[in-house]
C-alpha cells in the first residue's frame, strides 16, 4: 500500500470503495500542535528525541499499534491491464528498533498479489508525547516469481531521509496536509496526507464502525492520484480505496479479520522479522546496516 501503511495500521486498508471514495471534494487535513510555543502544523523538524519519552507505547486511538495485533485485508488492484486479487497481512511485532535516537515499534507487512508474495516489509513507527504517530521508515523486500529482486529501504537520518507523520493525535478537517516521510531519489518517497472526511459510518467484513476517519494520501509529484484510508476509532485502518482521474492501481482493500496473536504465533512472526532483518544487514549496506539490531519489548 502507498505509505505502508503503509499504510497502515491499526494498520492500513478498505472495501470496494467506489461511491464513498469518489464522493465529495477533497477537504484538507491534520492537526496543529503546540511546539516550542508556536501553534503550527508538525513537520519533520519537530522530530526530536526529547519529544519521545514513551515512544513504543502507541495508543493513538486512530492508529493503535499493540504488539500481537494482526490485521488481514483482501481486495484487488490493477496490474498489466487486469484486475488482480490482493491480500495484505499486517502484524505488530514485539520488536523495537532505534532509529535517529528514537525507539520505534517494528511492523511486518506481507503483500500478496494473485496469491503470490510480492513484498515483505519491515516498517517503523513511534508515538511522541502529544500522541502523534511518526513513520520512521521502512525496509521493503520485493519479489518476482518467488525470487528476491530489490529492497528500496529508507530510514530517518540516513541518506537525507526524514521521518513523517503516520497519524495525528487529533485529526481535523481543514488543517494543512502533512508529510508522511521523505526519501530523495532514487527512492523518491514524498507521500503526504490530509483529512478527507470524519465521523462517517463504514462497514467491512470485520464489522461496522461509527465515527470513521478518512484520510487522503497523495504524492505532490503525481497530481490526480489519491489513496483513501479509512480508520475506525480504537481499531485502526479498516479500508483502503482510491479517487482521482489519473489513479492507476485503483487499489481496494477491506479488513476481513482482526486477530490478537498468542505467544506461539507471535514468536513465529518475530522469528520471521528477525530473519528479514538479518538479510537487510546484508542487502542495505548504506542504510539498514548502519542501525543497531532490533530488540524485544519487555513482557507486558
Amino acid at each position: 500500500m502507498r505509505g505502508v501503511p503503509a499504510a497502515f495500521a491499526p494498520p492500513l486498508a478498505v472495501s470496494l470503495v467506489a461511491a464513498a471514495a469518489l464522493a465529495g471534494g477533497a477537504a484538507s487535513a491534520a492537526r496543529t500542535t503546540t511546539v516550542g510555543g508556536a501553534d503550527r502544523p508538525l513537520s519533520a523538524s519537530d522530530f526530536a528525541r526529547q519529544r519521545f519519552d514513551r515512544s513504543t507505547r502507541i495508543d493513538n486511538a486512530w492508529f493503535p499499534l499493540r504488539p500481537g495485533t494482526q490485521l488481514t485485508f483482501t481486495g484487488a488492484t490493477n496490474e498489466d491491464g487486469r484486475r488482480v486479487p490482493h491480500r495484505v497481512v499486517f502484524t505488530v511485532t514485539d520488536l523495537t528498533k532505534t532509529i535517529g535516537d528514537v525507539r520505534a515499534v517494528m511492523i511486518r507487512e506481507l503483500d500478496y498479489s494473485d496469491g503470490e508474495l510480492v513484498e515483505a516489509e519491515l516498517a517503523f513507527f513511534a508515538q511522541d508525547n502529544d500522541g502523534n504517530v511518526w513513520h520512521l521508515g521502512q525496509y521493503p523486500e520485493e519479489y518476482e516469481n518467488g525470487k528476491f529482486v530489490r529492497a528500496p529501504a529508507w530510514l530517518n537520518g540516513f541518506e537525507r531521509a526524514k521521518a513523517g507523520i503516520a497519524m495525528k493525535a487529533t485529526p481535523k478537517l481543514g488543517a494543512p496536509a502533512y508529510s508522511q516521510g521523505f526519501a530523495p531519489p532514487p527512492i523518491n518517497w514524498t507521500d503526504h496526507a490530509r483529512v478527507y472526511r470524519i465521523g462517517i459510518r463504514n462497514c467491512v467484513p470485520a464489522g461496522c464502525f461509527e465515527n470513521v476517519l478518512v484520510t487522503d494520501e497523495f504524492n505532490p509529484d503525481e497530481p490526480g492520484r489519491h489513496q483513501l484510508k479509512y480508520y475506525a476509532y480504537g481499531v485502526g485502518n479498516i479500508r483502503v480505496g482510491w479517487m482521482g482521474a489519473r489513479e492507476i492501481d485503483k487499489e481496494t482493500l477491506v479488513l476481513v479479520r482482526r486477530t490478537r496473536l498468542g505467544p506461539v504465533a507471535l514468536a513465529r512472526v518475530r522469528a520471521a522479522a528477525l530473519r528479514q532483518e538479518r538479510h537487510a544487514y546484508q542487502i542495505s549496506k548504506d542504510v539498514y546496516a548502519k542501525t543497531s539490531p532490533a530488540t524485544r519489548l519487555p513482557a507486558g
